[in-house]
């Protein structure tokens, strides 16, 4: 995994308080009041770099061709579609 900054990898992998989601290639914080939610980072709150755009549209897109109506809770979504690998299809 490439952070754009040595802070950056220290408070998604060891602080935890940053999260990385892998199939979206994006970087949220948590909402502390309802931890079924998230604020999406767009800039590193610590270095300033711009972060990868999020493909969380484009996922949706993919599936959606594929005749996915709801992809995040369809227990039938290929694996390939639970990581990263989608974004090379």
């Amino acid at each position: 995994m490439n952070y754009c900054c040595s802070n950056m990898k220290v408070y998604v992998e060891d602080e935890k308080c940053i999260l990385y989601n892998e199939v979206f290639d994006e970087y949220s914080i948590p909402c502390p009041s309802d931890n079924t939610q998230s604020y999406v980072l767009n800039y590193c709150p610590l270095c300033g770099k711009k972060l990868p755009n999020s493909k969380r549209n484009a996922w949706f897109d993919k599936l959606e061709t594929l005749g996915f109506d709801d992809p995040l809770f369809d227990a039938r979504i290929p694996e390939e579609f639970k990581s990263a690998k989608w974004r090379m299809l």
